[in-house]
């Protein structure tokens, strides 16, 4: 029992391996590139690479690559410093149609901005707290761990894997 133990930890081990070297063969392991606080891989293109920012979207990303005169198929890791301080800078004074913006008319503020990573999570939690405390519909089905959007709850969302009309054969 215990060869077996130790020969299934060394398969792992071998595996794991043969996976970094394929990383490394195919120039994947050479870079990281960190923009706004998130590593980025520097063999992605960069308009892939910035959706990997939590926040930005596709077209985020096409808006960034046009207002900074970036070609999209440009590769992470060929990026300067000075472009990603210009990545970061503009991210953090997003220039963009206000439709694309995921925070407009701000209940606090009443403006449209864009919020990532943090920022983004923390008023994602803020705003259920706010609904719970008014008591709305969507605040009540988050405090009882339903389903907000109207999905079906006969079949799924039930934790104690007991489904409604089904009865145990004695």
């Amino acid at each position: 029992m215990a060869e077996k133990k130790a020969k299934r930890i060394e398969d792992k081990a071998k595996k794991a391996e043969e996976k970094a070297k394929r990383i490394e063969d195919k120039g994947m392991g050479e870079f990281l590139v960190r923009i706004y606080g998130k590593d980025i891989l520097g063999n992605k293109n960069i308009y892939v690479g910035l959706t990997k920012i939590k926040g930005v979207s596709w077209s985020i990303s096409n808006v960034l690559c046009k207002n900074l005169g970036l070609k999209k198929n440009t590769k992470v890791s060929e990026l300067g410093k000075e472009k990603i301080v210009q990545i970061e800078k503009e991210l953090g004074n997003l220039r963009a149609a206000h439709f694309l913006k995921n925070r407009r008319a701000d209940l606090e503020a009443g403006d449209t901005k864009h919020l990532l990573s943090h920022d983004l999570e923390m008023n994602k939690e803020f705003d259920i707290k706010r609904l719970k405390q008014i008591k709305s519909y969507k605040g009540i089905r988050h405090s009882l761990k339903l389903p907000v959007r109207g999905q079906r709850t006969r079949s799924h969302f039930r934790k104690s894997g007991i489904t409604v009309g089904v009865k145990k054969k004695k």
